[in-house]
């Protein structure tokens, strides 16, 4: 079993970007008053501490920190001193002005987990669609890691929507779990589809679930977070999406320049298939203010792009 843990990278720069597009494509979704799916393929622990000892990088004296109604459960494990990158993340656009629409909504999203006005609790994907969305839709979330699962239902079972038949959880591995749920009884709904690559394979697995999710349900939505590093499968995985005989849009945000050594993640992107029509430009208000606002040297910048057929 890999060693990641998304509550070491809650409220990062890569979350934001991913979850002010996930905002973007749930607002669309409730539009239409028929009910939709969201399918995550690796769902995480679902909300996190920022102040926990996972995210902040401080240990905690104490396992089980819990807020009124439905704090995330700390690991009961040890993690080395380090800087929270929430702080160079989520924690700076609470300072920022004139944020653009997209981010502006995102923001709002992350309002009702912090109601006193300071941004301790960060929801991850499924909280932000729990949130979301309305009785009749319908959340199914896989994790693989037994750690994160165990973290996850015990945080759904807090959250008065995860204990209701809205939500199916499943100790799976997301790529294999989602061919049985494809398409929806609803022939509505978004595929989410971000998992760690820390595992190579994943940048294989993430094309194949595409690319055969589109045969059986190609009017859905597919969303796909991948990280910026220095390994040749994410110039693949990209250019490969781009082929595809289908409508998408393509943002990355890049908030420094790549390592010299080679290692580590200097940004990120998010593929999505069958788009709102009202993404492209969403992003494009947003992608320079994002630069601008988590850009850490020179080398921050952004890419945009989509489909002929948009």
């Amino acid at each position: 079993m890999f060693s990641y843990r998304h509550a070491f990278h809650a409220g990062n720069h890569a979350d934001v970007l991913k979850h002010a597009v996930l905002v973007q494509l749930l607002s669309h979704l409730n539009l239409k008053d028929a009910p939709y799916w969201v399918i995550d393929t690796h769902a995480g622990a679902g909300i996190y501490d920022l102040r926990g000892e996972w995210a902040s990088g401080k240990p905690a004296a104490r396992s089980g920190v819990r807020r009124p109604s439905d704090a995330p459960p700390e690991a009961a494990v040890a993690a080395p001193p380090r800087k929270p990158e929430s702080e160079e993340g989520v924690l700076r656009l609470r300072s920022a002005e004139n944020p653009p629409g997209l981010v502006q909504a995102y923001l709002d999203a992350l309002v009702p987990f912090n109601p006193d006005g300071e941004l301790r609790f960060y929801p991850g994907s499924p909280w932000l669609t729990l949130q979301a969305m309305r009785e009749r839709d319908r959340l199914r979330l896989f994790e693989l890691h037994p750690n994160e699962i165990d973290v996850l239902q015990r945080n759904l079972a807090q959250h008065p929507r995860g204990r209701s038949r809205q939500v199916m959880v499943k100790q799976e591995d997301g790529f294999e779990g989602i061919k049985a749920l494809l398409p929806p009884p609803t022939r509505r709904g978004l595929v989410l589809i971000d998992p760690s690559y820390e595992n190579k394979q994943d940048y294989r697995h993430t094309l194949t679930a595409v690319q055969e999710g589109l045969k059986r349900f190609s009017t859905g939505t597919f969303a796909v977070w991948y990280p910026l590093v220095a390994r040749r499968e994410v110039q693949m995985l990209t250019r490969t999406l781009e082929h595809l005989d289908v409508v998408w849009v393509h943002a990355s945000l890049q908030v420094r320049r790549p390592p010299s050594s080679g290692y580590g993640m200097y940004g990120s992107g998010m593929f999505v298939v069958n788009p709102p029509w009202t993404l492209h430009d969403a992003l494009s208000g947003a992608l320079p203010w994002l630069v601008a606002t988590l850009g850490q040297d020179a080398g921050a910048t952004f890419s945009l792009s989509r489909s002929k057929r948009s």
